[in-house]
């Protein structure tokens, strides 16, 4: 097969080949000749004019699930109806109840040996998910009086870091028991600020996920 003359399709093809061969193999164990072997006869130059590596390949994939997220955060962002608290609650169940997250686990990339993935998300989550999403839902709070917090910025970076790193197995490489403990601190943090927004249910989901991760390792 020649090499496609449509650039954008040519990525999207590599995207969905690597997604699938992540899913089934894990990223660690999927090389870049599993990729090129998947790829109806597109050479490794046509992958390497697009990608320097296989943790940009990575990198991109995650890249288009968080912007179909996205889509969902801004709606719950944007749905009339709901106080800021209820929106935030919304926000955290929706997360983790996608059943891509478990697509996510399951390929379970190893962040300690991909930097670049690791800094993709440490910037998605202060110039994006942060300022655009939390933010705008904590200040809506404050406006409606179902939350009462000072420097709405700085507790938006905050609970997203803890939410999106600290308490992620996939970089800590949490047993499901220290996932669940993390889940239980995070719990007391929000509650001190008056952020009585977890509930069991979510607990439950996040307890499956990292059964999801360890199961895969």
């Amino acid at each position: 097969m020649a090499r496609n003359k449509n650039p954008e399709e040519t990525v999207n093809l590599i995207l969905d080949v690597s997604y699938r061969l992540f899913l089934e193999k894990g990223y660690e164990r999927t090389s870049i000749q599993d990729i090129i072997d998947n790829l109806g006869g597109l050479s490794k130059g046509a992958i390497y004019h697009h990608f320097r590596s296989k943790e940009d390949i990575l990198v991109a994939v995650i890249e288009r699930m968080t912007a179909q997220s996205n889509v969902i955060l801004e709606e719950i962002r944007d749905r009339p109806g709901l106080t800021g608290k209820e929106k935030l609650k919304t926000m955290f169940w929706e997360s983790i109840r996608r059943p891509v997250q478990e697509d996510v686990f399951t390929a379970a990339p190893n962040f300690f040996e991909s930097p670049g993935l690791l800094f993709e998300l440490l910037h998605d989550t202060v110039d994006n998910a942060a300022p655009n999403y939390l933010l705008p839902i904590l200040r809506q709070g404050i406006a409606d009086g179902s939350i009462d917090v000072d420097c709405p910025e700085q507790l938006a970076e905050i609970i997203l870091f803890a939410a999106n790193v600290w308490m992620n197995p996939m970089i800590f490489d949490d047993s499901v028991e220290v996932a669940c403990r993390k889940f239980r601190v995070f719990d007391r943090m929000l509650r001190g600020f008056g952020l009585d927004i977890l509930d069991e249910r979510m607990l439950e989901r996040l307890k499956e996920l990292a059964e999801i991760y360890n199961a895969s390792k």
